[in-house]
């Protein structure tokens, strides 16, 4: 089997990262690995449990990123990297199999694909019950992209934007490193790469990771927000990369405002604007009740204010980075965005 090396780029994880080190620091794989964290300068406790661990393990590497940025952590823990092959673990993940390592090399071995992508579900064991209702909700086509594979469980080759996470080395020597103007969607923007490379992309329900959902409404409203200014950003850099989907939720949210203001001078545009909010509020609550079903009311009553986030949520962040790319075109390149998640 190959060997691994998981990068690990974090900041601020000190509630979750020894949970999810010690899951991939005791993997039951019969080959060398290496876990690298790098860590984006994290103000609370990260780095001291991070050090604390090494004492233990003595595959545990730590490096620092000072930009701070996920796809410059990224990068920093590919530079140290001595595996054959590279996989991607958020530090608020949760590694449910022993054998996910072994897995992953035996997805790569049986597929020979370049790259693996992997599901990415929210099923967090014990979630308080708005993060049951993310979960629900982030899983259904109402509640995230429907082009993407990361809520599928059929094992077959995908394109690799949305869901490829573990590459063989010799792909960051062909196609570069992660792009570090991006702080969000930086793996779309390098597997978009990768696909334009014509490298290949396996799906493995095996080698799942389980995130966690945010806690509350503002925390996933930030978190879509960040998404959405990301999608924005790849597309200015790849206008191909901007899909119907993602343009559903900006358009929206611009005719909520558009329209809310038009109405005010003919009645037949407020007639069409009561309609538009009667015909989403119609979806969002059958959408709702659908997936609500065989939950329990207190989680069932929070998912149609968790689909509000995530289409609001997403909408203002791709606006916001809209403008903010249409004020500064002309006047030199544009930044990474300094979002916190």
């Amino acid at each position: 089997m190959p060997s691994v090396s998981v990068l690990v780029p974090v900041r601020n994880e000190a509630r979750s990262i020894e949970q999810t080190l010690r899951s991939l620091l005791t993997q039951d794989y019969p080959d060398k690995f290496e876990v690298i964290v790098a860590d984006g300068l994290s103000e609370d406790e990260t780095v001291p449990i991070i050090r604390r661990l090494q004492g233990e393990f003595a595959n545990l590497k730590l490096v620092f990123n000072p930009s701070r940025l996920s796809s410059a952590g990224r990068n920093m823990a590919v530079r140290h990297m001595t595996g054959e092959v590279a996989v991607v673990v958020d530090g608020h993940c949760h590694v449910p199999d022993k054998h996910y390592l072994r897995n992953l090399a035996t997805a790569f071995e049986a597929s020979q694909a370049d790259c693996i992508g992997r599901p990415q579900p929210l099923d967090l064991p014990d979630p308080t019950l708005f993060q049951a209702a993310v979960a629900v909700a982030r899983a259904s086509r109402l509640g995230h992209n429907p082009e993407s594979d990361i809520y599928s469980n059929e094992p077959k080759f995908v394109p690799p934007q949305s869901t490829a996470v573990a590459y063989r080395a010799q792909v960051f020597g062909r196609i570069g490193m992660f792009d570090e103007a991006f702080d969000a969607c930086e793996d779309v923007e390098f597997n978009q790469r990768v696909d334009d490379a014509k490298l290949t992309c396996y799906f493995s329900p095996a080698v799942k990771i389980v995130y966690h959902p945010r806690k509350t409404w503002l925390a996933l409203v930030k978190q879509l927000a960040r998404y959405g200014s990301g999608r924005a950003r790849l597309a200015a850099k790849n206008p191909r990369s901007l899909s119907v989907p993602a343009l559903v939720p900006p358009l929206w949210f611009l005719w909520l405002i558009i329209g809310g203001l038009a109405s005010f001078a003919a009645m037949e545009v407020f007639q069409l604007y009561l309609a538009s909010l009667a015909l989403y509020g119609a979806v969002i609550l059958g959408g709702s009740v659908y997936l609500g079903r065989g939950k329990s009311f207190k989680i069932a009553v929070r998912i149609p204010g968790v689909f509000v986030g995530i289409h609001f949520g997403f909408a203002w962040g791709f606006l916001r980075e809209v403008g903010r790319i249409l004020a500064v075109r002309g006047t030199g390149p544009i930044g990474p965005a300094r979002m916190k998640a």
